[in-house]
């Protein structure tokens, strides 16, 4: 059950390959891929994409809504969807549905669309296959939504502190605002994200110019609970 690879190291050649890839895919210099735009916390909302879930060793840990996470419980992480935002996911393979709350952020896995608790995943028989191809459904958004949308790009994840700066600091000198972010966790994760976009459009422009062949670039919420500067 690996959901997350933040253990790949970043040598220097990597930085310049992966910032050679970006310029050849920044507007005008080349076909650009398609990022999935996120979902709004309106129900009735439709998302499809590929699930996963999580249980040790983030159970009893904190989870970015400043909750202690409880893998029993039906709860999921999602990059953009407002925090107690109410979500059905049917699994496409067994049509298994389960509801549940968002109460963190992630996955940090380019591809996968949401992290269900491991209660929530036993619901859709999906704690064996690790992954499935699942639909979400908005069905209800939060009494207390957030005041404002703060939106940036996540390029990377690393446990090494090192590898993180170094990427940070590379994309600050090409589009001018990147900074590194602490997931606290043992061990502590650092995350590194580009921009600070008012609404989900500029922020998918802003993921198109990122992304390369071999790299990643998704948008995420950011969250005064989770640590994020707004």
């Amino acid at each position: 059950m690996a959901f997350y690879d933040h253990n790949r190291s970043f040598p220097a050649r990597s930085v310049a390959f992966a910032l050679l890839a970006s310029l050849l895919l920044l507007p005008g210099c080349g076909r650009k891929k398609r990022v999935r735009t996120p979902v709004p916390a309106l129900p009735g909302t439709i998302e499809t994409g590929i699930a996963s879930w999580y249980g040790r060793p983030y159970h009893g840990r904190r989870a970015a809504n400043g909750e202690i996470y409880d893998m029993e419980k039906l709860t999921a992480a999602h990059r953009t969807l407002p925090f107690d935002t109410w979500v059905e996911v049917l699994n496409v393979s067994n049509s298994k549905i389960t509801r549940v709350r968002i109460t963190d952020r992630g996955p940090f896995v380019d591809g996968r669309i949401i992290d269900l608790s491991r209660a929530a995943a036993r619901q859709i028989g999906l704690l064996g296959p690790g992954i499935t191809k699942v639909r979400l459904t908005v069905v209800e958004a939060p009494a207390a939504p957030p005041t404002e949308d703060l939106f940036a790009v996540q390029v990377g994840a690393f446990l090494d502190r090192g590898n993180a700066e170094r990427l940070a600091n590379d994309m600050k000198q090409r589009f001018g605002e990147c900074r590194l972010v602490p997931r606290d966790g043992s061990p502590r994760m650092w995350r590194v994200l580009v921009g600070h976009e008012e609404t989900v459009e500029g922020a998918n422009t802003l993921a198109e110019s990122l992304r390369t062949g071999s790299g990643t670039a998704f948008v995420v919420r950011l969250d005064a609970s989770a640590g994020d500067p707004l």
